[in-house]
C-alpha cells in the first residue's frame, strides 16, 4: 500500500493532459471573483412528504417504489432483477467542519446513526413494485457502492473494498468479506462515500474517493488518494488513480456508444453563492481537475498556501456545470427505450441540495440531452418539487441516488424521508 501512496503523490506533481475546451471557455471565464458573495450556513429543514409528491414533466408518474429505511443512499439492479439499497450516513465530524451545530444539520442530514446495511427487494410478481424486502447484509462501514462480477458482489465500504461469494436469487449474505483494497478514511473523512463501477468487460473496477476536507486544511499529506477516482483490478492488485484533482465525485456512468467514464463532481465550499460550480465531466485517464489548487480551469484557490503553477496550467475544464453548492451525486445514463426519444441516450443528475448557499439550491433530478457522446443541451429539470417552502429553508426531501430499472422506470432515493421513488413512462 506504501508504493501505491507514493506513487499518487508523484501523479499529483506529474504531468497531465490540458482540457480547456471552447464550448466551456465561456463558463470558466465569467465565474465571480472569491468571495463576491458571503458564505453562508445555511441548512434546510426537512418537513417530509406528507400530501406531497415529487413531480415529473408530463407524460411520466411517479410513486412510492418502497419505503421505511433508514437513510437508503445508493441502489443497484442485480442481474436478476433484485435491488440492493445500501443504508448509510455521515456522522458528526462535517457539522464540526464546517461549523454548524447538531440541531442545524440534523433538520436536514439526520446526522446521528449510520445503518451500515444493504437491503435487497424483490418484485415477485412483477408490478413494478417490490413485494419481498430481506436484510441482504449486515455490520458494513457506511456501504455505498455496491457491484456484481462473476460470482462475487463487491461493497464500496468507506474505509475498503470488500467482497463476498454471491449466487444469483439469495437473500442473505452471513460470510466474511474478502477485503481487496483499503481506501484512506480515518479522522478527517469529510466525503466518506465510495461509489464504484466496472468496465464493459468487467477487466477494471473504478472507485470514487472524495477529499477528506475542504481544501486540503489539514494539509496535502492528508489527502492520499483522495479527491481522485481509482482504477484496479477485481482481485484489488494494479491499485492506482485514474483522474485526479476531483473534489468529490460521486455517481460514474459510461456514456452510451463510448469508452469514456462520466462524472458527478461536488466542488470546494465558503468562496461566496456562486462558487464553485458543482459539474459533470467525462474523464480523460490522466487527468486532473485542480482541486485544491484550482477549480474549473486555472482560477486558483486563494486559501490554498502551496502553490503549484505549472501543474495548474495543465488543469482540466469539466464539460458542463450543474450550478453551486447543489450536491450533485447521482448519475445514470438512460440506455432503455420507454421513457420519450429525448432521454434516450442522456443522462439523468441527482441533485441533493446545499448548506453554503443563501438561498437553496440543488434539490431535484436534472437531465442532461447527450448526442455523440458528449452533452447536447444544458441541464433541465425533470424530477421537482423536494423545495416545499424557499423563502423557509423547507424541504420536503432530497434526492441522492438515480438507478434505472430493466424495465426502463427509473429510482430516485430520498435519503431523509426513507423513500425511494420510482418515476415511470405513461403508456
Amino acid at each position: 500500500m506504501k508504493t501505491t501512496l507514493y506513487a499518487s503523490l508523484l501523479l499529483f506533481a506529474g504531468t497531465f493532459p490540458s482540457g480547456i475546451s471552447a464550448q466551456n471557455k465561456a463558463t470558466a471565464d465569467t465565474l465571480p471573483a472569491p468571495y463576491t458573495t458571503k458564505s453562508a450556513k445555511n441548512f434546510c429543514d426537512v418537513v417530509g412528504w406528507k400530501d406531497a409528491m415529487p413531480k415529473a414533466p408530463e407524460g411520466f408518474t411517479v410513486d412510492i417504489y418502497s419505503d421505511g429505511f433508514e437513510n437508503p443512499r445508493w441502489t443497484y439492479v442485480t442481474p436478476n432483477g433484485d435491488v440492493l439499497v445500501a443504508e448509510s450516513n455521515s456522522n458528526h465530524s462535517f457539522v464540526e467542519q464546517v461549523g454548524g451545530t447538531i440541531m442545524g444539520a440534523a433538520k436536514s442530514n439526520n446526522l446521528s446513526h449510520s445503518a451500515d446495511r444493504i437491503t435487497l427487494l424483490r418484485d415477485t410478481n412483477k408490478d413494478g413494485k417490490p413485494d419481498q424486502k430481506e436484510t441482504f447484509l449486515e455490520n458494513l462501514n457506511q456501504p455505498f457502492g455496491m457491484l456484481i462480477i462473476g460470482k462475487w458482489l463487491y461493497v464500496g465500504n468507506t474505509n475498503a473494498v470488500v467482497r463476498y461469494p454471491y449466487t444469483a436469487g439469495q437473500t442473505h449474505i452471513s460470510e466474511q468479506p474478502e477485503k481487496i483494497v483499503d481506501l484512506p478514511a480515518g479522522e478527517h473523512n469529510r466525503h466518506w462515500t465510495r461509489n464504484i463501477i466496472t468496465n464493459a468487460d468487467s477487466s477494471k473496477i473504478y472507485i470514487t474517493v472524495g477529499s477528506g476536507s475542504n481544501v486540503a486544511e489539514f494539509g496535502i499529506e492528508n489527502e492520499l488518494l483522495r479527491a481522485d477516482i481509482l482504477e484496479m483490478n477485481p482481485d484489488g492488485s494494479g491499485l492506482k488513480v485514474y483522474a485526479s484533482g476531483l473534489r468529490n465525485p460521486v455517481g460514474m456512468g459510461w456514456a452510451p456508444g463510448t469508452k469514456t467514464l462520466w462524472t458527478v463532481v461536488n466542488e470546494r465550499d465558503e468562496l461566496g453563492d456562486n462558487l464553485v460550480p458543482d459539474y459533470l465531466t467525462g474523464i480523460q485517464p490522466g487527468g486532473f481537475y485542480g482541486w485544491p489548487y484550482c477549480y474549473y480551469g486555472q482560477h486558483e484557490d486563494p486559501r490554498v498556501k502551496e502553490t503549484k503553477p505549472d501543474l495548474v496550467k495543465k488543469a482540466i475544464v469539466p464539460d458542463l456545470a450543474l450550478g453551486s453548492h447543489t450536491a450533485s451525486l447521482g448519475l445514470a445514463f438512460y440506455t432503455k427505450q420507454s421513457f420519450p426519444k429525448k432521454y434516450q441516450g442522456g443522462v439523468f443528475i441527482a441533485q441533493h441540495g446545499s448548506w453554503n448557499r443563501s438561498v437553496l439550491s440543488g434539490y431535484k433530478v436534472l437531465f442532461v440531452p447527450f448526442k455523440n457522446g458528449k452533452p447536447s443541451g444544458k441541464p433541465e429539470d425533470f424530477l421537482t418539487g423536494f423545495i416545499a417552502n424557499l423563502e423557509k429553508n423547507e424541504v420536503h426531501g432530497r434526492p441522492v441516488g438515480v438507478t434505472i430499472l430493466p424495465d426502463g422506470s427509473m429510482l430516485v432515493t430520498d435519503d431523509v424521508t426513507n423513500t425511494i421513488w420510482r418515476v415511470s413512462a405513461k403508456k
